[in-house]
């Protein structure tokens, strides 16, 4: 810049434009490259391992700058989109002949285009075709918090309403890829996306929500909450900024209801592994196992499916038919799955184009998906004894024939993603159209003759006509044959020497190439005009593509999930109106599926909890197969009420309305928290929220501390899910001293899984028992593990001393049997607050003596330390 350190007219234009991009990478338009500068720069030149350079100065120093080449800017987005950056887009908002009829040497004027978030993508190339990618919004009204969530790329929108409870659940089932919140939002999530407060305000967004959509009232949404006016609001006013005024597509929201679905909060979803691994990535989780999905559509919705189970026995019913359907029928499984595996990705294409970012190909897709989703509702309508949620899809799969017809007379068969060089229109859509291509093509061919015929006249074989993007066409030749081209008289005008060539045009070169220019422009700008025809089409019918797309998502996962059925012989689970869990010859199926590989067998364990026996202990040692026991029950809970079949011989089940595990729990250093406080934090939001109707897995509670406080903790904790919350509950415990509970508890059971020493080595059976463990084996473990064998010796030997002075003593949990009660000892506690309370509320404060007053206090301290 000037060394001066006065700003050039291009400095304050990127800084006044850097303002405006605020916290996100600024991608300056320069010709072919977005510059990037600064600070921005530094962040880029790291993320991109590009050079980092410099140019010009700023303050007296250099500034630093880096660039990225416009052809290649997706994937340079994308590397930095996962990095966590956003990205404002600035390009040319006029052409340099614009800019200089303004007068003088005025710099071409750059505005931000749009935002690049994480939220807001809709290129493939930036996408995760097998996930999801929702922009959510949240905004607190009152005691309430609204919640709006988006997949841009497909249009899906949805709204609820939440309670401050259930609100951590909301966000890990969305799992947003981006989280938007308003100023002033208590405790945000570290990475949330802090937006004006105005923009959440449920009267604007319930305006925003009726324009966007057309409607008079948000009668057709359903009851929105103000919660949710204020969240869509926030979301819109978000996609509006991001897109600088053109908004993505958007189907019509739709309206959940916390209790529709099975909660399931972010712990839990971590320690049973579902949508991912606890090292990352999807392999080794439930998705990944169960996903037998031909379409990026189809895994999305079993992503979805799996992430929010049903609370609706009716539809849940519905999914498992349709899956049994096709399951049954295993030939015609697989001739829609081998249809499905034709299809192109109909969804994020139109969303695509309704964002205004639609290519010819896009148009293609669309095109070529839905004609063959008509060939297969035309397949599976003349099938029998379909299910009833087959009936109900078949419909949306239809309909759509004149505008697929049009599709397929304009566009040729595979479009071209880039439209700059036309090509996409077929040849006989548009008669003029085929008149300039002709006049192109004849052009063209004159051109080709003539530059036989000037072979001819000169003389020269090695000369040749070249077109580029400066010179246009030219004739060259090499160097040595320059001068003779030059000489007066040879209808040759000299263009430029190279050093190994020469360059020239004359008067019949020039007049051609002019027609073919002419021609090749007027084509281009006639297939332009087509183009926003055939877009306008699809726009007109966006929301039946889109319901077209939704059906064959939801073909794509039933008949998937039949597959994967058939694989591994699981079965359709039952429900019943109680609370129970029958579960026999449960499996895991991410281990069963481990162990397969390896070529050993799982074992397969009944569960059986009912009102009756609601709670079982399950005791056994390390290596025995408890929390595989405790996690495949989940599982087998939450693929029941996702639609699916379980991998069990058979299982009977009452819903399930939170599911919750505490299995297993690492040390949270990055904020400060231990094994041991994760693990309190964790199971007191159990103890807090859990129902009658709720499932809860509970390994080790109490592991982490002290043998007496844990021992303590998992007791309490025992009879407070046993008392309180009377919920089905699988406790893993090594504390042997929590079997006396079946004593005083009439509805825990105890259980074990069976272990054996045969000549001093421990044989791990994996299988479950009735009745606690006789013993932990905990040495025989360490030796396993490979212990020296001197410190398994010591071990023993202490392990003997201890016992015996157990045996002595009454162990660990002397006189726990005399305990009242959870409940009791909760009674016990308020009695003696209510003596306080009832000495307290009957005092005359003010005509008490100072004498008087000193012997109170004295009374209500004895009061207070009495037992």
């Amino acid at each position: 810049m000037a060394g001066d350190n006065t700003p050039t007219p291009m400095m304050v234009q990127y800084l006044g434009l850097k303002a405006k991009a605020g916290d996100c990478l600024l991608f300056y338009r320069m010709g072919d490259f977005f510059e990037l500068f600064f600070d921005d720069a530094r962040a880029a030149a790291a993320t991109l391992d590009i050079a980092l350079t410099s140019r010009g100065e700023h303050d007296g120093k250099p500034i630093p700058m880096c660039g990225v080449p416009v052809h290649a800017a997706e994937a340079y987005l994308a590397r930095l989109i996962k990095a966590g950056h956003r990205v404002a887009i600035a390009e040319q908002t006029e052409s340099p002949e614009q800019a200089k009829a303004r007068g003088g040497k005025t710099l071409v004027a750059r505005d931000i285009v749009r935002f690049v978030t994480a939220g807001t993508l809709t290129e493939d190339s930036l996408l995760d075709s097998w996930a999801s990618n929702m922009l959510v919004a949240v905004a607190p009204v009152g005691v309430f918090f609204g919640v709006a969530a988006a997949d841009i790329s497909t249009g899906y929108f949805e709204l609820v309403t939440v309670t401050a409870g259930s609100l951590e659940a909301e966000l890990a089932r969305l799992a947003a890829s981006e989280l938007v919140v308003p100023d002033g939002f208590a405790q945000p999530p570290a990475d949330a996306i802090i937006r004006p407060r105005a923009d959440f305000d449920s009267i604007v967004g319930g305006d925003l929500l009726r324009r966007h959509f057309a409607l008079a009232t948000l009668d057709a949404v359903g009851a929105v909450t103000r919660a949710e006016q204020a969240a869509a609001g926030g979301l819109i006013a978000y996609l509006a900024h991001a897109g600088q005024g053109k908004m993505p597509f958007l189907k019509l929201p739709v309206r959940r209801e916390v209790h529709e679905h099975l909660l399931i909060d972010q712990a839990t979803r971590d320690s049973l592994e579902i949508n991912s691994a606890s090292k990352g990535g999807r392999t080794g989780s439930l998705l990944a196992e169960v996903d037998r999905t031909i379409t990026g559509a189809g895994a999305r919705q079993l992503a979805s499916d799996l992430a929010a189970p049903l609370m609706d026995k009716a539809k849940i019913d519905a999914r498992l038919s349709l899956v049994q359907w096709f399951h049954d029928a295993p030939l015609t499984r697989d001739a829609v799955r081998t249809a499905l595996r034709q299809l192109p990705e109909i969804a994020r294409a139109l969303g695509r184009v309704v964002a205004g970012r639609g290519s010819p190909r896009d148009l293609g897709q669309i095109r070529d998906g839905l004609d063959a989703a008509r060939v297969l509702r035309e397949r599976l309508g003349v099938m029998e004894s379909r299910p009833e949620l087959l009936d109900m899809l078949l419909p949306a799969l239809d309909g759509h024939g004149h505008m697929v017809d049009h599709l397929a007379r304009a566009l040729v068969e595979s479009p071209p993603t880039d439209t700059a060089q036309g090509g996409y229109i077929a040849e006989g859509y548009d008669a003029a159209l085929d008149v300039l291509r002709s006049a192109g093509r004849d052009g063209r061919q004159a051109i080709a003759q003539m530059e036989a015929r000037y072979r001819d006249a000169t003389g020269i074989a090695a000369l040749k006509i070249r077109h580029n993007a400066v010179l246009g066409y030219f004739v060259e030749v090499p160097a040595k044959h320059g001068d003779a081209l030059m000489a007066p008289g040879t209808g040759f005008t000299h263009r430029q020497t190279m050093a190994g060539a020469v360059r020239f045009n004359s008067p019949e070169l020039h007049e051609e190439a002019v027609r073919i220019t002419q021609a090749g422009g007027h084509a281009l700008a006639a297939e332009a005009a087509h183009l926003e025809e055939l877009i306008a089409l699809v726009l007109s019918r966006r929301d039946a593509i889109a319901a077209s797309a939704e059906a064959l998502a939801r073909i794509d996962v039933s008949a998937a999930l039949a597959e994967r059925a058939a694989e591994s012989n699981w079965s359709r689970p039952s429900f019943v109106a109680h609370p129970c869990l029958e579960i026999e010859g449960g499996r895991h199926p991410v281990v069963e599926s481990a162990l397969a590989k390896s070529g050993d067998r799982f074992i397969a364990n009944d569960c059986k909890l009912s009102p009756e026996k609601r709670l079982w202990l399950v005791s056994g040692p390390n290596m025995g197969g408890k929390s595989t026991f405790l996690r495949q029950n989940a599982l087998i809970v939450l693929l029941a009420q996702a639609g699916s079949y379980v991998p069990a011989t058979s299982a009977k089940l009452g819903l399930v309305d939170r599911l919750f595990s505490r299995v297993g729990a690492s040390d949270n250093l990055a904020r400060g928290r231990s094994t041991f406080m994760v693990e309190m934090v964790e199971t007191a939001a159990i103890l807090a929220q859990a129902t009658e109707q709720s499932f809860v897995i509970l390994d080790e509670v109490g592991r982490g501390t002290s043998t007496y406080d844990g021992l303590a903790i998992a007791w309490a904790v025992v009879e407070g899910i046993h008392e309180t919350n009377r919920c089905r509950c699988l406790f893993a415990t090594h504390y042997h001293e929590l079997t006396r509970l079946s004593e005083s508890l009439d509805a825990l059971s105890l259980h074990h899984v069976r272990a054996k020493e045969y000549k001093g080595d421990l044989v791990l059976l994996h299988e479950l028992a009735d009745g606690p463990a006789d013993r932990s084996y905990g040495i025989a473990v360490a030796k396993v593990a490979g212990l020296p064998p001197q410190v398994v010796a010591r071990a023993s030997s202490v392990l003997a001393k201890l016992e015996k002075g157990r045996a002595e003593t009454g162990g660990l949990a002397a006189g726990l049997g005399d305990l009242p009660l959870f409940s009791a000892a909760m009674d016990a506690a308020e009695a003696k607050v209510d003596a306080l309370r009832d000495k307290l509320s009957g005092l005359d404060i003010d005509a008490l003596s100072p004498r008087a007053a000193l012997d109170l206090l004295y009374e209500l301290k004895r009061t207070a330390g009495e037992s």
